[in-house]
């Protein structure tokens, strides 16, 4: 098991300053959060406006989400090891401060690169204090009964976020300006850092090893696959560019697979990956991701460029996508003791597949009350799916695993989301317009979420397994 993921299980000493209400403290974790979740969909909205004003190609535009999911994903593992080493308050710290910096940075940027150079050290910072705002409020609530009513609540914020977060987005874009929606992030961020040093006990770090090697070939891989697959429409898959990021990709896999053989320290916990539902479980998690988030970058374009909505009113269009978060959350705490996980995952999959085939022949004079109801019906399970995959998870690991796996399925899905977003801006540079692309970028989302319905039935559902009565909520 690696040393790397965050302790969520057993609390760590604390000191815990005398005075403030518990909900001084959730709002303190949940701020880190909420910025986090928002800025995965708010910039969604703002990609019209930033192409306009800055003069940012699609590439740069995908760079300009992806730059931020790449640094999260790449560095996630790590700022879990952090947290551990350095005392998960202080990381979270740091984190924040990071985060704010870069937003600051964000919405000053005079141009394009400025703005994805920012948009990464937003992943970095987001990457250190996410492992740690769990863990923390954990270690902050250690009776059961307040720490589950806690937690519901935290997610409950946190799936509000993400939710939010495109319609947010389309409001500051189109009343303030698209920076607005990086200017957002500084007094939340604020609030976040004060409220934290004031309400939040100090947890002691650990004396625990970091594998540099292993998280270094980890990063340079996956920053070079990006880079293949972000840049190729507009380099030539051929071009010597691209034929330095596939030997450096394939290279650092090859190093990465040799020193997790010989080293007792490992990035990931690869033994967990001989358990069935363990595996399928991540596999879900990729696909899944790539299908929702790949999708909302597509549909946030497909309705600003093809249709000619305003960035307010693609926000409020992209409600369908995503009002159904937080309420999909409450859904599973009521249906998760009567329906096994593998079988839920199985359902609402299969209905998002559907729903999206349905899609693939989307014109520019489709009504958008077609787009909304098969949108609507897609992601009417999202709320459920990810609080079973997470159970799933932590059903398949164990208690003493259970760190180590949530950190795993974490960096999974984001890289699902980088390479959703990745590819949805490949078939948007191969087709003739945004509503040709569109229609395979949906043909696309119904594969993925096929596969990730078989991947369901066959690896996680089985009939003569005990259901799961975890009645896990998270944030999808």
């Amino acid at each position: 098991m690696p040393t790397d993921a965050p302790d969520l299980g057993v609390p760590d000493r604390t000191t815990r300053p005398s005075g403030p209400a518990p909900g001084w403290t959730l709002v303190a974790l949940a701020t880190g959060f909420v910025m986090a979740s928002l800025d995965v969909t708010v910039v969604n909205v703002a990609g019209a406006a930033i192409s306009s004003d800055v003069g940012a190609s699609l590439s740069q535009l995908t760079w300009i989400v992806d730059g931020y999911v790449l640094a999260f994903c790449a560095l996630l593992m790590l700022g879990g090891g952090l947290a551990q080493r350095g005392g998960a308050r202080r990381i979270y710290l740091i984190g924040m401060a990071v985060f704010f910096v870069a937003s600051a940075g964000c919405a000053l940027a005079p141009g394009a690169d400025a703005l994805i150079a920012a948009r990464v050290l937003q992943g970095a910072g987001a990457a250190l204090f996410m492992p740690s705002s769990l863990s923390l409020l954990v270690q902050s609530f250690p009776e059961q009964r307040s720490r589950t009513r806690m937690l519901g609540l935290w997610s409950a914020i946190v799936a509000t976020a993400a939710g939010v977060g495109p319609t947010v987005g389309g409001v500051l874009v189109d009343v303030f300006g698209w920076r607005s929606i990086f200017v957002i992030n500084l007094p939340i961020g604020l609030i976040g850092i004060l409220l934290t040093r004031r309400v939040v006990p100090v947890s002691p770090g650990r004396p625990v090893r970091l594998t540099a090697t292993g998280h270094t070939l980890w990063i340079l891989g996956l920053a070079a696959a990006s880079f293949a697959l972000i840049e190729g429409p507009r380099l030539g898959w051929s071009s010597a560019p691209l034929a330095v990021a596939y030997v450096v990709a394939m290279t650092s896999a090859l190093l990465l697979v040799g020193h997790e053989r010989r080293t007792a320290d490992h990035v990931m916990p690869w033994d967990l990956f001989r358990r069935r539902e363990f595996s399928g479980a991540n596999i879900v998690g990729f696909l899944f991701n790539l299908a929702l988030y790949g999708g909302m970058f597509m549909v946030a374009l497909y309705l600003q460029n093809a249709r000619g909505s305003s960035a307010f009113r693609a926000g409020i269009e992209l409600l369908p996508m995503t009002i159904w978060f937080p309420f999909g959350n409450l859904v599973y705490t009521r249906i998760s003791a009567r329906f096994s996980n593998g079988l839920l995952l199985a359902v609402f999959l299969m209905v998002a597949a559907i729903a999206s085939f349905a899609m693939v022949s989307i014109s520019s004079t489709t009504p958008y009350w077609v787009l909304a109801v098969a949108l609507g019906a897609a992601n009417i399970g999202a709320g459920i799916i990810s609080p079973a995959m997470t159970a799933t998870l932590v059903d398949s690991a164990g208690v003493s695993n259970a760190n180590a796996a949530g950190s795993v399925l974490n960096t999974n899905r984001q890289i699902g989301t980088l390479v959703g977003v990745a590819a949805m801006g490949v078939v948007l540079s191969a087709t003739s317009g945004v509503t040709t692309g569109a229609a395979w970028c949906f043909g696309l989302m119904g594969l993925a979420y096929a596969v990730a319905a078989a991947i369901a039935l066959t690896m996680i559902w089985s009939p003569r397994s005990p259901d799961s009565r975890l009645a896990a909520t998270a944030a999808p």
